[in-house]
């Protein structure tokens, strides 16, 4: 008998040596392969929705989303997950994000395993928590106008670069760190890894850093003119010079 328990102790001191050893950091997370990427509304194809600005580098780095039905008729319409993933940012950030989402996502392709950020802003409601696994089409939010700020609609983007976070000010606005969202999924709407799962950096993001907008001093200068459906003001000086961007609200095109 005393053998027997000696025997079993050191089996246990082994298999809790193993677990400690193999578990993940606290930096770390496993999370199940994207299988691919679908529309955050209208799920899957974006139905009844279109993009009423798109991505433009410098200026907007992601697509908002609009209900065809026009004003504020889509306001609390169902936002779904992109992918597969895991929520690494869930919470009311103010200023100009409003309610924001960030789901993490890892995906196999061309033999190697890529990362990508979704973003979900100016949410009316947040249906999930950080840390919590998401799977691919499950609805995360609701369709909002951060407080009366903006017409409804949803801000989504992609990025490549995990740090971003809600601090955009502090990373280059460009191809280098943004997808262009819906150029991404069209390129992936099916992957391969379906049932596997994998590690993906967690806590990358700095939440103690501010900013007074998630779309940056140019974003909010075309955000005063309605780039965000809201009603442009009249310049109290004439003679001023105009900002040359402008929005179309009603196509994807810009002008200048």
């Amino acid at each position: 008998m005393r053998f027997l328990r000696k025997y079993v102790f050191w089996v246990f001191l082994f298999c809790l040596v193993t677990v400690l050893v193999s578990a993940p950091s606290p930096d770390t997370a496993r999370t199940r392969l994207a299988d691919g990427f679908d529309q955050p509304v209208g799920k899957p194809d974006a139905v009844g929705y279109y993009t009423s600005r798109g991505f433009r580098p410098k200026y907007h780095m992601g697509e908002d989303w609009n209900g065809l039905e026009g004003g504020n008729r889509d306001l609390g319409k169902p936002v779904y997950a992109t992918a597969n993933g895991i929520v690494v940012l869930a919470r009311d950030m103010r200023m100009g994000w409003g309610n924001l989402i960030i789901i993490r996502h890892i995906f196999l392709e061309d033999r190697q395993m890529k990362t990508a950020d979704s973003v979900y802003a100016h949410l009316d409601k947040i249906l999930v928590r950080e840390g919590k696994q998401i799977v691919r089409g499950q609805q995360v939010g609701t369709i909002g106008t951060n407080r009366g700020m903006y017409t409804a609609h949803l801000h989504f983007e992609i990025r490549k670069n995990l740090f971003i976070g809600h601090n955009q000010r502090s990373f280059g606005k460009d191809y280098s760190n943004y997808y262009v969202p819906s150029s991404f999924i069209a390129q992936r709407r099916k992957l391969y890894g379906a049932g596997r799962s994998a590690l993906v950096a967690v806590n990358t993001f700095n939440l103690q850093a501010k900013e007074a907008s998630p779309l940056d001093e140019s974003t909010t200068r075309a955000q005063a003119k309605g780039a965000e459906s809201l009603p442009s003001a009249p310049s109290s000086d004439p003679t001023k010079k105009r900002d040359s961007f402008r929005v179309n609200r009603f196509s994807d095109m810009f002008s200048n």
